[in-house]
């Protein structure tokens, strides 16, 4: 069985684990990613479209120059996306925080052994640990460049936009908001980070208890020695 301090220092990390797990899940499950307002000329007038999407589906709704508002509209994303470089790049967010949602599993799974038995392979401890941890922060950490990449360069709130109305001509003005679902991801990255320090706060100290250990006899009277 474990000792009381590896349980604890353990537990702690596995909570914050599966604290990273489910907000991966509300990331991916939420579409408050961005708001964003988007402004075309039409024939003699100018039309204001307003985006609420994540990475599935979103609202829109249509602001017309002389006050005609029209109700909101669903859409999917996936479908109202035509260039190959914001499907791609959406796409790929989508597969990295399911990748990311796995080695948040993966990392849950190998604190959890540790906290309620001594695995004798290294990987299993906190080396595993650091691993999928690790992997996890990295993955957010892309997907966290990725998308604004997505909105700015690849312009994909204006691509979203024609979908939503119809006779639009040049986009002349746009603004973008970042949600709630999206900063979550940052909170996920210091999740991962506290995990990973608490883990190394144990093994530093299991290290330095081990090698005072090997080296009794540095640490014994001179007559001991002597004797």
């Amino acid at each position: 069985m474990p000792s009381r301090k590896k349980t604890t220092m353990f537990a702690s990390a596995f909570c914050s684990c599966v604290s990273s797990f489910v907000l991966i899940c509300v990331v991916l499950a939420t579409q408050q990613w961005v708001s964003s307002k988007v402004r075309f000329t039409r024939t003699n007038t100018s039309v204001t479209i307003n985006l609420d999407y994540g990475l599935f589906q979103g609202t829109c709704e249509q602001l017309v120059e002389a006050g005609l508002q029209v109700s909101k509209k669903t859409f999917q994303v996936a479908d109202s996306l035509s260039s190959t470089e914001t499907r791609s790049t959406n796409v790929a967010i989508i597969v990295i925080l399911v990748l990311s949602l796995l080695t948040s599993l993966l990392s849950s799974g190998f604190t959890c052994t540790n906290t309620v038995s001594n695995p004798y392979q290294t990987f299993l401890g906190p080396i595993g640990v650091y691993t999928w941890n690790s992997i996890c922060g990295i993955l957010i950490l892309i997907a966290m460049i990725l998308f604004p990449v997505n909105i700015e360069a690849h312009n994909l709130s204006e691509e979203l936009a024609y979908g939503c109305s119809t006779s639009l001509e040049k986009c002349i003005y746009s603004k973008h908001s970042y949600g709630y679902s999206y900063w979550l991801m940052l909170l996920i990255l210091l999740l991962n980070t506290a995990s990973a320090i608490i883990i190394y706060f144990y093994d530093h100290a299991r290290y330095s208890k081990k090698k005072e250990q090997e080296r009794p006899i540095e640490n014994a009277p001179k007559d001991v020695i002597l004797f």
